[in-house]
């Protein structure tokens, strides 16, 4: 897996959604610039096992429909007698 970027505009909006948690939830506030760091550090160290639950996420839903459409095939299929 490649390290997460965000474009500029997608990271303003993530760094205005944790400053707004700190400030709300947490009555604490903090800067753009340590929001930032933050963000880093949950890509680097948590954003790995969101991947990967979207990843089998993904594998599970893909082998469902693969077998639905097997489903789907197999009535189809015209009497042979």
């Amino acid at each position: 897996m490649s390290d997460i970027k965000f474009s500029r505009p997608e990271l303003e909006l993530i760094v205005s959604k944790v400053k707004h948690y700190f400030s709300d939830e947490l009555d604490q506030e903090i800067g753009a610039f340590e929001a930032e760091f933050l963000i880093d550090f949950f890509a680097k160290e948590i954003g790995p096992y969101f991947y990967n639950r979207g990843l089998s996420d993904a594998h599970t839903l893909l082998t469902e429909k693969t077998e639905e459409i097997g489903y789907l095939l197999q009535e189809l299929e015209k009497p042979t007698t």
